[in-house]
């Protein structure tokens, strides 16, 4: 597992291939300055070096173009790169710690929850289908988090039953470690981010 802490967010991140396989369809990236911080989940279709492929053209766009480009810039410019790949889902969102506002957007079944510390579970619903080259249309959404907040990424490799019970007296090292155990039984690609917001 990856760790990364600083002065405004504490994260933890993991992935596992499925069966042990040495390409990884999933991809995760994410960066941050003392501003603002931008996370990457994508999931290549299928599995092995082909859906790595893709999901890693997605991390390399973000890389490059994060302080440049908004999100939705960014989805545009993924999108593009999958053009003759085999195509991937995307989770990207990016934090702003000032005014403490998250902007999402999501193509796929990548799942994201941002738990907030009076219990609120904030949900939004994916958008289905695959960026795949196709014109595409992205929606955004904007949402504010407290002090305290967790938030939680996955890709569908991991399968959870009661989120908000997961999320909701443990703290990060002890989500990650138990959706590590859930990735591990997976027979899939799978991959998670869970965060807390201080």
């Amino acid at each position: 597992m990856e760790k990364a802490k600083n002065a405004q967010l504490e994260l933890i991140a993991g992935t596992h291939s499925k069966d042990g396989n040495s390409f990884c369809g999933d991809t995760y990236y994410f960066a941050q300055d003392e501003n603002s911080f931008v996370c990457l989940l994508a999931d290549g279709l299928g599995s092995g070096r082909y859906a790595y492929e893709s999901s890693h053209a997605a991390a390399e766009i973000v890389e490059q173009e994060w302080r440049a480009e908004t999100v939705e810039g960014m989805m545009d410019l993924i999108n593009k790169a999958m053009f003759q790949k085999r195509g991937a889902a995307v989770t990207l969102f990016k934090i702003d710690f000032e005014t403490r506002k998250f902007e999402y957007t999501c193509v796929g079944n990548i799942r994201f929850y941002l738990y907030g510390p009076d219990g609120k579970l904030t949900y939004p619903l994916p958008v289905t289908g695959y960026l795949s080259g196709r014109p595409q249309r992205y929606r955004m959404e904007r949402f504010t988090y407290e002090s305290g907040s967790k938030f939680l990424v996955h890709s569908d490799g991991i399968n959870l039953l009661n989120t908000k019970e997961l999320m909701r007296y443990r703290n990060p090292e002890q989500i990650a470690a138990e959706l590590d155990t859930v990735a591990l039984k997976s027979n899939d690609d799978a991959t998670f981010l869970v965060g807390n917001l201080l």
